[in-house]
């Protein structure tokens, strides 16, 4: 990518570049353009030109816009009890029962016939035997939450997290299911929930996105699951991959930052005279606006993602070496750096292993003792963190997986589950939930919801709840209808909230 192409946008998934002007010489005879008939003519001759077309181009079609800026801070509909959230996201389908939904009972019968299968009162059940989980069970904290041996470091922090048992959700396909956890649809293409917290609160940060991304790469159903579909593009998640180059052409060349700040100069007249005559236009705002941020990103997201001033003793904390660069640790450190730094909305991609390994254990649940090792203490290190910071008060933490793994399996003694979306388990922490909880319940094997049940839209409803906003309202009408993130469902889970 050429010198000219380095600045970066939020739009189109945080990788699109404008091109600059082309020659320094020919900005003050624009400046002085004696109308806007000059203006236009002095942009067609080059000086600009790819720039502004290309924005230009890109807002034709749009279907709405926000007045003036639309990634300036919003209040909600209501008082919030959090400022940002953290969202993390392990990809594969945790295994509830070998984790955090403890069920004595399915110890007991292991080995027993049950008649059941993955959609159980669908035709086509079959005999299946119930599997114990791989791994023991123990009390923790001052509530005595219930956690498996997976996560000894994330249990001595259940006093923080609230846990939902009772999670469901629409589809056991893995696409279909990380659709739906971040977007609320599992059949469509739909924005994400970074995406709307984004449209409905803007960012306090202008110098960063509102929607910010780490993973190594794109969960199942790809990326997507950070998109802004019909939304302004400014509002879609930028990715950062953890690496040596997080966000490899955000650097501008040397002495480029005049010229960059006056280009930005230029190209906002420019809008601004073209949207008062042209309504169709006025999306060039929130295009707009996205480059802006990308030129205040090359200063301040480099700082943001580099954690050479870190103690010694945080890096230890998360799991780190110094120079570390990749891993859990690193994601959840970048995480709350930047929450630090006012991004409404990040999410930590839990992706597995680099070999293509994740949390999907059909044929062997060792599987999870692998992943677990790898994310328990960055994840328990994260909440720790920011409350020693004083920001878990203010900041939601909310970790999922697509779908939960079956209790059962045709063969007795088979090391591995199944996928399973009519029970599993979620679980949130600080931004107004109570900690020491477990809301909901599944039935002695973990099989169906018993009481208490959370669908994902409800689990949205109350994501926003928090953060000041009204699921019912956080509307975007799009192709003759209004849309919003729970579709038309979801409830705020109040009975979780301090």
């Amino acid at each position: 990518m050429s010198g000219d192409q380095r600045v970066q946008t939020c739009a189109r998934g945080g990788t699109t570049s404008s091109n600059s002007l082309q020659g320094r010489e020919g900005i003050g005879t624009i400046w002085q353009a004696a109308s806007r008939r000059d203006l236009f003519r002095g942009i067609s001759k080059g000086l600009g030109s790819v720039a502004f077309l290309s924005l230009l181009k890109e807002s034709v079609g749009a279907s709405q816009s926000d007045a003036g800026n639309p990634l300036s801070a919003k209040g909600g509909h209501h008082a919030a009890s959090a400022d940002r959230i953290i969202f993390l996201y392990s990809t594969g389908g945790v295994s509830h029962v070998d984790t955090w939904d403890y069920k004595p009972q399915l110890v007991s019968d292991h080995g027993k016939k049950i008649t059941a299968n993955r959609w159980l009162n669908k035709p086509g059940a079959f005999e299946r035997y119930l599997i114990r989980p791989r791994w023991g069970f123990s009390q923790h904290g001052q509530s005595g939450i219930w956690a498996s041996a997976l996560f000894p470091e994330t249990a001595k922090m259940v006093d923080e997290m609230c846990i939902l048992n009772a999670m469901h959700c629409d589809s056991d396909g893995h696409d279909k299911g990380t659709l739906a956890a971040h977007t609320g649809s599992a059949q469509f293409a739909r924005p994400s929930h970074g995406a709307w917290v984004s449209y409905g609160l803007g960012t306090v940060n202008q110098n960063l996105p509102s929607f910010m991304v780490l993973a190594p790469h794109p969960p199942y159903a790809g990326a997507q699951t950070w998109g802004s579909d019909f939304l302004p593009g400014c509002h879609q998640g930028t990715h950062v991959v953890p690496g040596n180059e997080p966000l490899p052409f955000l650097r501008p060349e040397a002495n480029r930052g005049r010229r960059q700040e006056l280009e930005l100069k230029l190209l906002e007249t420019m809008n601004r005279e073209h949207a008062a005559d042209s309504p169709i236009d006025t999306f060039l705002e929130a295009r707009a606006r996205s480059f802006e941020t990308a030129f205040g990103m090359q200063a301040e997201a480099p700082e943001a993602l580099d954690l050479s001033s870190e103690t010694e003793a945080t890096l230890e904390m998360y799991g780190m070496k110094r120079g570390e660069t990749q891993g859990m640790g690193w994601q959840c450190l970048v995480a709350r750096r930047l929450a630090e730094r006012g991004v409404r909305f990040i999410e930590v991609i839990d992706t597995g292993s680099n070999s293509g390994e994740n949390w999907d254990s059909h044929g062997n649940m060792a599987d999870h003792e692998k992943l677990a090792k790898k994310v328990d203490q960055p994840i328990a290190a994260l909440l720790k963190d920011l409350k020693q910071r004083g920001m878990l008060e203010r900041t939601l933490v909310v970790w999922t997986t697509e779908f939960g793994r079956t209790s059962f399996h045709q063969t007795a003694d088979h090391p591995g589950r199944e996928h399973h979306n009519l029970v599993f388990t979620s679980w949130m922490a600080g931004g107004g939930v109570r900690g020491g909880l477990v809301h909901g319940r599944s039935d002695e094997h973990g099989i169906l919801p018993a009481e208490g049940h959370v669908h994902t839209h409800d689990l949205h409803a109350t994501m926003l709840h928090c953060m000041g906003l009204d699921h019912e309202r956080l509307t975007y009408r799009h192709a003759g209808r209004d849309y919003r993130l729970t579709d038309v469902a979801g409830r705020v889970v109040r009975e979780i909230l301090s």
